[in-house]
């Protein structure tokens, strides 16, 4: 059974708080309208809320608290919404935003490491080269080659 509803006074954009809960036998095959009030109403403010704070450690507790889903479901639900567990989420945040900083405000990696949230340059190394294929710097020369390439054009 989904109980899905509407409170007034909410922080909501229309100014209601929604509210979406689903029993634990709810059907495995949810339609596709299920699973747009799922992410609209569950995980997406996780999402924000990771997109937000990426930089700061997470606390699944925190997260799953306040759908009030508990942290099986939120891992559930955000994997099945999102194709990744938050802790996925946060790391692959993580490592876009030193490449932007990286690339786009020119910072060398270790300061760019920490700034993400990072606290051993050499697990980012090996995260950022795992997700992108390159390490960190040979990625942004190689990135940066590419733009002066195009811009000569």
């Amino acid at each position: 059974m989904r109980a899905i509803y509407c409170q007034s006074g909410g922080d909501g954009p229309d100014g209601c708080r929604h509210e979406a809960r689903l029993a634990p036998n709810a059907p495995a095959l949810l339609t596709l309208h299920t699973w747009e009030i799922v992410y609209r109403l569950l995980i997406g403010e996780q999402s924000a809320r990771l997109r937000y704070d990426f930089d700061q450690p997470l606390r699944i507790e925190q997260l799953a608290r306040d759908p009030d889903m508990g942290v099986l479901g939120l891992y559930r639900y955000f994997k099945a919404v999102m194709a990744m567990i938050p802790l996925q989420y946060q790391k692959r945040l993580r490592l876009l935003e030193a490449r932007r900083l990286l690339l786009g405000e020119a910072l060398d990696a270790t300061r760019a490491v920490f700034r993400v949230g990072y606290q051993d340059v050499s697990h980012f190394n090996r995260e950022y080269k795992s997700l992108f294929g390159v390490p960190p710097m040979c990625n942004v020369h190689r990135l940066r080659k590419a733009v002066e390439a195009r811009s000569d054009r």
